[in-house]
């Protein structure tokens, strides 16, 4: 093999390369602007920032119970608008925390559809 068949070898893996890469940057960019977390993800985040409260379930923990938490299953929950309740999530309501500084857009919405598949497991 010539330098020049190595050279034309070498820049047409190059080029094979930078376009897989590409491909993948832009996978997780749309990604990021669909919700940026998947259901599992969400429902880590919901275990870590609200399970204290809501219970794993939705229904209220035994402490949330306490302060009346709402039961996040229940149809005045489920019937708020998303953008509702990704505000409440983010800026807190009656005792319950803003999380607009430890949650990104992105979770918070994935949070609203997790919250919003606990409607079927009541």
């Amino acid at each position: 093999m010539s330098v020049r068949e190595k050279r034309d070898s070498i820049v047409c893996t190059s080029a094979i390369v930078i376009v897989i890469v590409a491909e993948l940057i832009l996978f997780s960019a749309s990604t990021v602007r669909a919700g940026g977390q998947d259901g599992a993800s969400a429902k880590a985040t919901f275990q870590a920032k609200c399970a204290m409260c809501h219970g794993p379930d939705g229904a209220g923990s035994e402490v949330g119970k306490s302060m009346k938490v709402p039961d996040l299953r229940s149809e005045a929950i489920q019937k708020m608008p998303d953008a509702e309740l990704a505000k409440t999530i983010s800026e807190g309501k009656g005792g319950m925390p803003p999380f607009k500084s430890s949650l990104s857009e992105a979770q918070i919405h994935a949070l609203v559809r997790y919250v919003r598949s606990l409607r079927q497991k009541k």
